[in-house]
């Protein structure tokens, strides 16, 4: 089958940046938006400026507030943040028939059910098929056309092929895998520890720190994925190792410059109420925690944030914490 009409649930920067690379390469695109405005402008003016200012987007991208017209779609993109994916698509559900794929493009954790994307579609859409996109990808430089390569998970092979073609775009790359678990612990784990990399360099710790912070990190992201049944290999890729190196890079992510913010001394409630996108790793963070705990997988740096986030711990203190461990071997 040929996934030509495609239906987007979320206009958010990444949800706007998906569905212009698709329309842009001739797909017949709807997409969802909360915010009727925010429908409006690209229907009328043909941009989002509520959240991709200054991005041009195809005429023919198509926008809606009715979750309605969004029924008959050959495939949906799943785009709505992750704390409210499960809300979000449980109001689409008498919209989606059966047999439907859903290709699952949020990144982190339900608080509530320590359940991944993949997970919540299962609850609310039994019968979809689920895929998941994750990788490094800021939605700016996929809106404008620069090279970006992904990776696009899915059990069902037929299905996850022809989602790669829908997909793939001169200047955006999918590759695929089976292994859907993997590319969901990368995209979480990496918002988490990019708030951590904001914060060391926020507070004037040094790259050094910064890259020690990056190394374990992925040590982490690695232990849990081993014992969540991921394999190493979708770690060490795309949507592993390549999004954790852009997202603790750079001030474009929302996590990493929560990070700097935080580290430079402001509340986080400050920041929050200063931004309109998410920041998906403040959310994820506790959650990661729990679920770690939950399966006996030591992850300090992970715990560290969740407890400066939760005001259970200083910045300060938390440096003391995790450069006094017990000593150990790098691969233990």
């Amino acid at each position: 089958m040929s996934y030509q009409t495609i239906g987007v649930i979320g206009a958010g920067a990444w949800g706007t940046a998906l569905a212009q690379t698709l329309s842009s390469s001739g797909r017949d695109v709807t997409i969802w938006s909360f915010e009727p405005d925010c429908a409006d402008a690209i229907n009328k003016r043909h941009v989002n400026d509520c959240y991709l200012d200054g991005v041009p987007l195809d005429p023919r991208l198509k926008a809606t507030s009715e979750p309605a017209d969004l029924a008959g779609s050959d495939a949906i993109l799943s785009v709505a943040p992750a704390q409210h994916t499960r809300a979000t698509l449980q109001s689409f559900a008498p919209h989606i028939a059966s047999g439907t794929p859903v290709l699952l493009c949020s990144k982190g954790i339900e608080i509530s059910s320590r359940a991944f994307m993949a997970g919540v579609l299962r609850d609310v859409l039994p019968d979809a098929v689920p895929a998941v996109l994750s990788g490094p990808s800021f939605a700016a430089d996929v809106a404008r056309g620069l090279p970006t390569a992904v990776t696009l998970a899915c059990e069902d092979a037929r299905v996850g092929e022809q989602l790669v073609e829908a997909c793939a775009a001169p200047t955006f790359r999918p590759y695929l895998t089976d292994d859907v678990i993997g590319a969901e612990i990368g995209g979480a784990v990496k918002n988490v520890l990019a708030i951590v990399c904001g914060i060391v360099l926020g507070k004037g710790l040094g790259r050094s720190a910064h890259a020690a912070i990056m190394a374990r990190g992925f040590a982490e992201m690695t232990r849990l994925g081993k014992a969540l049944g991921a394999r190493p290999e979708t770690l060490t890729g795309l949507c592993g190792l390549g999004d954790l190196v852009l997202t603790c890079s750079s001030e474009m992510s929302r996590n990493m410059s929560c990070g700097l913010a935080l580290g430079r001394g402001e509340s986080l409630n400050h920041i929050l109420e200063n931004r309109l996108a998410v920041t998906e790793g403040v959310a994820t963070a506790p959650a990661l925690k729990t679920l770690a705990l939950d399966n006996d997988v030591e992850m300090p740096i992970s715990f560290a944030l969740a407890d400066i986030l939760s005001g259970d711990l200083s910045v300060d203190d938390a440096m003391i914490r995790l450069m006094s461990r017990e000593h150990r071997s790098e691969t233990e």
